[in-house]
């Protein structure tokens, strides 16, 4: 195969890609907290952070009127999460490992079982301070469902998640840097 030839052909990945699937939901499983990107009624994007608890593939946050994400979530139930290597374990800043998932938002009716049985879990998860702030009521439980990821795990490795518990993934091919598909003002660019 001539060097053109092989310059021309998709980027595949050296790994098992079942194995980063796998290494993904373990990446997102061991952050006890979560960055939220959340819109507000102006239409402006807040970003904040929220303890968070994982169970059965969806995530739940429980979080106070007074911080900005939670009447965002009341007014636009639709959000994105994000996970990422701390900066002190990255070894390069422009490839730390992170997952990014769109998920739209529910509220747990306080009067529900299931509010009762995700405190006690909370409680177990964050400790003590769940006591007294199980029972502030400007608190809000969200229930958080994932609809699509990306995990970026270095650079060429950017894979597309999908499917109801997140179990289908996909590379998303490396296009190359240096060859930009958008003009500075954000518009597409046309082919040569």
């Amino acid at each position: 195969m001539s060097e053109n030839n092989r310059a021309q052909m998709p980027f595949t990945p050296p790994v098992d890609i079942n194995k980063v699937l796998e290494e993904f939901h373990e990446f997102n499983h061991s952050h006890h907290s979560v960055i939220l990107g959340t819109v507000n009624k102006n239409g402006d994007a807040d970003t904040s952070y929220a303890p968070v608890l994982h169970k059965d593939n969806q995530f739940y946050v429980y979080i106070s009127e007074l911080a900005v994400h939670t009447p965002n979530l009341l007014n636009h139930l639709n959000a994105s999460l994000m996970f990422i290597e701390p900066e002190d374990k990255a070894t390069n800043l422009f490839k730390r490992k992170r997952s990014t998932i769109r998920v739209d938002a529910e509220t747990i009716s306080r009067d529900s079982d299931e509010f009762d049985t995700l405190m006690d879990e909370y409680q177990e998860t964050f400790g003590k301070i769940m006591r007294n702030l199980r029972e502030s009521k400007d608190f809000h439980l969200f229930r958080l469902k994932p609809q699509h990821a990306t995990y970026v795990r270095g650079f060429a490795q950017a894979y597309k998640i999908t499917g109801d518990k997140l179990n289908e993934i996909k590379h998303m091919g490396d296009r190359g840097h240096g060859k930009g598909m958008l003009n500075d003002d954000g518009t597409k660019k046309s082919p040569h």
